[in-house]
């Protein structure tokens, strides 16, 4: 791709960095910036500056935060009794947007996986068995992708909390809703079928 300007294809290449921005697409944001207010560019920078260098990870769940407890950790009204370990921040998001959970979170910020060089000593799993040990959590939702890390990850943390003594209790994998039969692969379809559950009448 040839550029009019050094500076155009300097921003292109960093804007491109990006995760899901190719080429073309980092050029039309480019370009839509060159074309606003400079205030508008001058506050977006503004933004991730302070992003980048204000933001913190909530000293309990390390979930991003403004301050040093995040806003879920600080809430009198979650259930401070549950704890739903996940993945990655975007699974807090994710969990959170369903408005069907109010216990705490305790962000990994990643799964084991030996073939990326990630053991358990590069998760945030010795605090998670901190919060364990303070005798206030009665039950662990491990909510970790369906894969063969995220297996390993939840087989790994059961071991270890297997003395607290805290109930362990895992999402439910399934069919979709408004999913057909025809389409779901058979991991999914096998494992819906090994954890069915009573059908309710009203």
């Amino acid at each position: 791709m040839n550029f009019p300007s050094k500076l155009i294809e300097d921003a292109v290449t960093e804007i491109s960095r990006l995760p899901g921005i190719g080429k073309k697409t980092a050029l039309r944001l480019a370009l839509h910036l060159l074309k606003q207010n400079e205030v508008v560019t001058e506050a977006l920078a503004l933004s991730l500056t302070r992003m980048r260098d204000e933001i913190r990870y909530c000293k309990h769940c390390h979930n991003i935060s403004d301050q040093e407890e995040c806003s879920i950790c600080k809430s009198h009204r979650r259930d401070r009794a549950i704890i739903c370990v996940v993945e990655d921040i975007r699974d807090v998001l994710a969990i959170e947007n369903t408005n069907q959970y109010q216990g705490l979170y305790h962000v990994l910020g990643g799964v084991i996986s030996p073939i990326q060089g990630i053991g358990p000593e590069e998760l945030k799993i010795e605090t998670l068995l901190d919060r364990i040990s303070q005798g206030e959590v009665s039950e662990i939702i491990l909510a970790l992708s369906a894969t063969m890390e995220g297996d390993t990850t939840s087989f790994y943390l059961c071991k270890r909390m297997k003395e607290s003594g805290v109930k362990v209790s895992t999402i439910a994998r399934g069919i979709p809703v408004g999913g057909e039969l025809e389409f779901t692969d058979e991991v999914t379809l096998g494992r819906s079928i090994l954890t069915r559950i009573n059908y309710a009448q009203d």
